[in-house]
């Protein structure tokens, strides 16, 4: 008995050599699944992967003596096609962790598959407050805003100053779906009603009918719970219908600084949205955001931005544990605070939401605007108690944590 117990204490400890001999040997690989090509890429995209690449070079470059490797890939906004790529990143290529994702749909399709692999996935771009809800894992983390925080934060500010009647036009997939529930929760439970709510798919060009209903449906507020060019062409239209600058209080909650740029202050002017990072919010803010303008020729979005402070937290926690492990790494990443450029003195709760404060803001005229890219009026600061939901209370599993 002694003998056997001897020999497989040898051949676990030879096992588990050759696994970290075999890990220090292969390179660090994070992987940014993203829309390349499609309605997101402005505010996602290329700016995504840059913004992972700044972090991999900030830090250095290697971790342990080997190099830290990126790799990127289009997910086109199709759930099978960013399964495959991650499933193919995972099997094929050693990637270690994903990044970004930018699409709920995509997200939740990925979520299983980092699951059973032992991998890591750090949302940034995907919306669904459902991924640290009901689907929540103990390998994931959700780094910028969510649909729970575009439903709360600016619909309770807006139900306050007795704005009751809701007009809903929602994009037709999962983030649209979430953001629909938690708006018209948030409005129904103040007291105030929805008074109707119309679903496009994504990709509509032409939102004249939905428009002209939302016009004569006497709401107080029409709420766009939309993103992308989407949310452009959402907003143009209504610029065109004369609904800018009406009776009616338009809202984005998911408007960017893609969406402020492609429109302008002239047709944009008044929309009012919530964020979690501006390029010009602060000092520190303001400095990044240059250098990322001397690399791409445009201003970062707030997921731009937290691409790069996930990244930099990621490696930060793989130097601290020693290894790439997954459970590791996560355990590291939730003590550990996250303090940035980005952020200060951000806490990751073990649902994977990253507890920092966000901001309510308001697109500036024409006449306010400085200088370039100056778009924002950040009207109000809102404390992450309040920016987003309560522990416990999305449907997270605690034996998924």
């Amino acid at each position: 008995m002694r003998f056997w117990a001897l020999a497989a204490a040898l051949a676990a400890a030879l096992f588990t050599t050759s696994g970290q001999a075999q890990e220090a040997q292969r390179p660090l690989k994070i992987g940014v699944l993203t829309d390349l090509s499609g309605i997101l890429s402005s505010a996602l995209g290329p700016g995504s992967v840059d913004a992972a690449r700044m972090a991999i070079e900030d830090f250095g470059g290697t971790m342990f003596g080997r190099p830290i490797e990126l790799v990127s890939g289009d997910h086109q906004n199709k759930p099978d096609i960013g399964a495959s790529l991650a499933r193919r990143w995972f099997d094929e290529n050693g990637v270690d962790t994903i990044v970004d994702i930018g699409n709920s749909a995509v997200a939740l399709a990925v979520r299983d598959l980092v699951q059973s692999k032992g991998r890591i996935a750090l949302y940034v771009g995907a919306s669904s407050a459902d991924l640290t809800g009901s689907a929540c894992s103990p390998n994931t983390a959700q780094w910028s805003h969510d649909s729970y925080l575009f439903a709360n934060a600016l619909p309770a500010e807006l139900m306050r100053q007795g704005k009751k009647k809701w007009f809903l036009i929602v994009q037709d997939w999962a983030f649209g779906h979430a953001l629909q529930r938690d708006v018209t929760k948030v409005v129904t439970d103040g007291g105030g009603q929805v008074v109707d709510a119309v679903r496009h798919p994504p990709g509509t060009l032409d939102f004249s009918s939905m428009l002209l209903r939302a016009q004569s449906s006497g709401a107080d507020v029409i709420a766009f719970l939309s993103a992308g060019q989407d949310l452009s062409n959402m907003i143009k239209q209504s610029s065109e219908f004369g609904l800018a600058g009406s009776a009616q209080q338009l809202v984005a909650p998911a408007f960017l600084l893609s969406e402020a740029h492609g429109l302008g202050t002239q047709v944009a002017q008044g929309i009012v949205f919530s964020t979690v990072w501006y390029w010009n919010l602060n000092p520190e803010a303001r400095a990044w955001s240059m250098r990322f303008f001397a690399r791409n020729k445009f201003m970062p979005t707030e997921a731009h931005a937290g691409t790069y402070s996930a990244v930099a937290h990621y490696l930060k926690a793989v130097r601290d544990v020693g290894s790439s492990r997954h459970d590791l790494v996560m355990a590291r990443m939730r003590a550990l605070p996250v303090n940035d450029f980005y952020t200060v003195n951000a806490r990751l709760r073990p649902d994977g939401r990253l507890m920092r404060p966000a901001y309510l803001a308001q697109m500036k005229s024409p006449a306010q605007s400085r200088e370039p890219w100056d778009y924002y009026t950040i009207l109000s600061e809102v404390p992450p108690e309040r920016a987003f939901r309560p522990e416990g209370t999305g449907g997270c599993n605690p034996a998924a944590r």
